[in-house]
């Protein structure tokens, strides 16, 4: 007998063994799972009655709060497709993708109102519903959201819908940071496989507490909204990074789980509060979004206690492919050695498919840590396609493979290593330079608190290194200095030609560091002259 594969019945399974269990923490609000399941299911009913059904496409700009989690739920039993919105986005991109996705409705957090006010007349959408928050005010028309489950009258049943495995559960929409951006199309099926992967590989059990440091928009808060469901354990929600608050959750609240991008880890690290706190639920930290630095994941390990896990994969695969998987001889290891393994990606997840790195050729790399190629994968994860965008898709699946546009190095173990993006990879006088090992070496500097690297034009060598860092408050760095502690590190024509120290970096919603807005302020002007 097939049943399919979704994670909307683990909601199912949870009200059913673990009723009075506490489900979701918001700020002062608890939920057991029975008052959480009852609030999914009004939120269903009201959809319902509102003209939602099966294959209807409701658009989500929400923070990590219980409403969200709601919306997940809801909106998905109803075999209706949810968008989730990244709420950091500009008017103009968020009127494309409610257009392109077509959306019939909108659930909006009210502090994000404001860029919706600017764009709600070129809109189609049928109703938005609004969220209230305390001391924001809007002047959108909309239907409150407590309302809108409450006035729901009584004799609205839900309607019994059979799930395709294969149908649409989220749209979720790729940042557009070269092009417009582009609805990744993922199933019930991929949804329910990548969070097996989240709960099998993170080690999720019944008495995990979950903090939400990761927004739950980006793809599917990486299957965290389904896993900790699965195993009955706890949402903490959290509307925002706020490293002295998370610290604080750590102790009140027993966090044992939470997923980061390598910057809130380094935010986390260099919060002085760190240096006070007493974390002792030896937490669990699963880190993506950008090849974390060696000497950042043995301080978070030294000084917080975080038992750090490294994971890899996109949008577009649900997201996770790859696994830093932690094997008992790597503890006889010296914690430089340690940090070092976890800074790689790791080798293939256990319910998602193949993953390998090759050539242009499409032969594989040699099993070395040197040949240099494209992570490509394919299996259970991986994207239906883009919405509306036969195109773009054919081009991203080629014979059957995913192709990332990472570059990496398979080590002797089967490790996967990457060494940069395509597009962040330095070409320096024919040789090839990655940004990620000169950011890691930067990062073992005392004064470094961020770092980015990334290419310049440059007359002689065609492109060149340049290091654009944050200092730590309270401390200074020559150029030259900075230029002679990476020559000491490495080779010398890795290490970075200049210099620039800045306030801060631009950042995606998770913490992502969006080199191309670097790179486009240094490539529009004259070349670089040595």
């Amino acid at each position: 007998m097939l049943s399919p594969l979704t994670p909307l019945d683990w909601k199912r399974r949870a009200i059913k063994y673990y009723p009075n269990k506490i489900a979701v923490i918001d700020g002062e609000k608890e939920f057991t799972y029975k008052e959480f399941g009852e609030r999914v299911d009004q939120l269903s009913a009201a959809l319902f009655h509102a003209g939602i059904g099966k294959g209807e496409h409701v658009a989500v700009m929400l923070p990590n709060t219980h409403y969200m989690l709601e919306c997940f739920y809801g909106i998905g039993q109803l075999g209706a497709v949810m968008v989730p919105l990244n709420y950091r986005l500009s008017a103009g991109d968020l009127e494309y993708i409610i257009r392109h996705s077509d959306a019939k409705m909108l659930i909006v957090d009210e502090e994000f109102c404001d860029p919706i006010e600017k764009i709600v007349e070129n809109l189609s959408l049928e109703q938005i519903i609004i969220v209230p928050v305390p001391g924001q005010k809007t002047s959108l028309s909309g239907v409150n959201y407590e309302d809108f489950l409450q006035h729901t009258p009584a004799t609205v049943k839900l309607p019994e819908v059979e799930i395709d495995e294969n149908q649409l559960l989220t749209l979720n929409y790729t940042s557009g940071t070269t092009s417009k951006p582009k609805g990744v199309m993922l199933t019930h099926r991929s949804n329910y496989l990548n969070a097996a992967n989240f709960l099998y590989h993170l080690g999720v059990d019944h008495d995990d507490v979950y903090l939400h440091t990761l927004p739950m928009f980006h793809a599917n808060g990486w299957g965290g909204v389904w896993a900790l469901t699965a195993s009955g354990g706890t949402h903490v929600c959290l509307r925002k990074v706020d490293p002295p608050l998370i610290l604080d959750l750590f102790e009140k609240k027993n966090i044992s789980l939470l997923c980061g991008a390598p910057t809130v880890v380094n935010m986390l690290v260099n919060e002085p509060k760190a240096r006070e706190v007493e974390i002792k639920t030896n937490p669990r930290m699963a880190t993506a979004g950008a090849p974390p630095a060696a000497a950042l994941i043995q301080k978070a390990q030294e000084l917080l206690g975080l038992n750090m896990m490294h994971v890899y994969g996109l949008t577009e695969t649900s997201p996770f492919i790859l696994y830093c998987e932690w094997k008992m001889e790597f503890n006889s290891m010296s914690p430089e050695e340690q940090a070092a393994i976890k800074a790689r990606q790791g080798i293939e997840l256990a319910f998602n498919g193949e993953t390998k790195v090759v050539h242009q050729d499409g032969d594989e790399v040699a099993w070395n840590g040197e040949e240099l190629g494209e992570i490509i994968t394919r299996g259970n994860v991986v994207m239906e396609g883009y919405y509306k965008d036969p195109v773009t898709t054919a081009a991203a699946i080629r014979d059957g493979w995913f192709h990332t546009g990472d570059l990496a190095v398979t080590h002797p173990d089967g490790f996967i290593e990457i060494r940069d993006r395509a597009k962040d990879l330095i070409i320096s006088g024919g040789e090839n330079i990655s940004s990620t090992e000169v950011e890691g070496v930067l990062y073992k500097h005392p004064a470094v608190l961020e770092t980015a690297v990334i290419a310049i034009p440059d007359e002689k060598w065609g492109e060149v290194p340049l290091a654009i860092i944050v200092l730590k408050p309270g401390l200074n760095v020559t150029e030259e200095e900075i230029i002679q502690f990476c020559r000491s590190e490495m080779a010398h024509f890795k290490a970075p030609k200049a210099v620039e120290f800045v306030e801060s970096l631009p950042k995606t919603a998770t913490g992502k560091l969006q080199k191309y807005r670097l790179r486009e302020m240094h490539w529009s002007g004259p070349k670089r002259v040595n």
